[in-house]
């Protein structure tokens, strides 16, 4: 006969917490939706002290809550503070993960200019003072997140749809990885876990056949990897991602983004990134998709 113990172990084991943190105005909201459409437990505005507390009453509830998503932000204000220690303290007995959502200060002015709300932090100064002090008490807790999501270029729909892909997915793989294209002139992507680049072949754009066309095209990928080196660098970099994919799976890190540059985003590092990809889809325990950022920008 299950004792209250025996229940309270079991739920520990299944036990997955999900801290959802960053910038004000990046989204938030949002993803608390997307992860209650996908069946999560969410509680908005937690502080800090009180995530042992709802682990401890999920874990003793009968059926257990086996994922939690607790917004833990600086509306907390004072209490904020211990979130670093707090997130320590609980991995040490409980799957605990944190994504950062962050956007550039302009997307950031402007968001809370639409809904003409201040800042939490902005005090008597102006919504970039807030947005900065903002980014300085963070700036630890996002250099130790597991996901880091840059809202930026994502419309609340678009960020959803990222969100459902990236956790529903996880049921299906040990790791899921996203295989990014970008141009380095629209700046690299601040989400990225390894950033390659492809400008050390000869670039399509310049052959008046395939600049109309882009790396998704056959006319272009064919040129691509027909190029000196371009075969070599593709699969030296498999190589070296072999170990790290391996080493993703056992320290449990679920997601991993890797960004393929180039100079506008379109022919080379579009025609690497699906090659990198195709052949990436080999390895065990990896569901793989590609992503495009930049095409159709220029």
């Amino acid at each position: 006969m299950a004792t209250d113990g025996d229940t309270v172990a079991k739920n520990a084991e299944q036990q997955e917490v999900l801290i959802v943190t960053g910038m004000s105005g990046a989204g938030r909201s949002t993803v608390a939706n997307a992860l209650e459409d996908l069946d999560w437990y969410v509680v908005d505005n937690l502080p800090p002290q009180m995530l042992r507390p709802l682990i401890e009453l999920a874990n003793r509830a009968e059926s257990g809550l086996p994922r939690i998503a607790a917004v833990v932000d600086v509306r907390g204000r004072n209490f904020f503070v211990d979130l670093r220690d707090m997130i320590q303290s609980l991995r040490e007995g409980t799957k605990v993960r944190v994504l950062f959502l962050e956007a550039s200060d302009a997307v950031l002015v402007r968001r809370f200019e639409q809904v003409r709300r201040p800042h939490p932090l902005q005090g008597d100064g102006t919504i970039l003072d807030g947005i900065s002090a903002e980014r300085t008490r963070l700036r630890e807790i996002r250099e130790s997140s597991d996901i880091i999501v840059d809202t930026t270029d994502l419309n609340i729909h678009q960020l959803a749809t990222n969100i459902t892909d990236t956790f529903a997915a996880e049921d299906a793989a040990d790791v899921q990885v996203t295989v990014m294209s970008f141009g380095f002139k629209y700046g690299l992507p601040a989400d990225a876990d390894m950033v390659a680049d492809a400008r050390f072949l000869p670039n399509p754009f310049w052959n008046p056949e395939l600049r109309p066309h882009t790396g998704l095209e056959e006319i272009v990928s064919d040129y691509v990897l027909a190029q000196d080196g371009a075969d070599e660098f593709i699969q030296g970099y498999v190589s070296a991602l072999r170990p790290i994919m391996s080493g993703y799976q056992r320290e449990n890190k679920r997601h991993a983004l890797i960004a393929i540059g180039c100079t506008g985003g379109k022919h080379r590092s579009v025609a690497i990134a699906e090659e990198l990809a195709a052949r990436l889809r080999s390895f065990p325990g990896l569901s793989v998709n590609t992503k495009h950022r930049d095409l159709g920008r220029e």
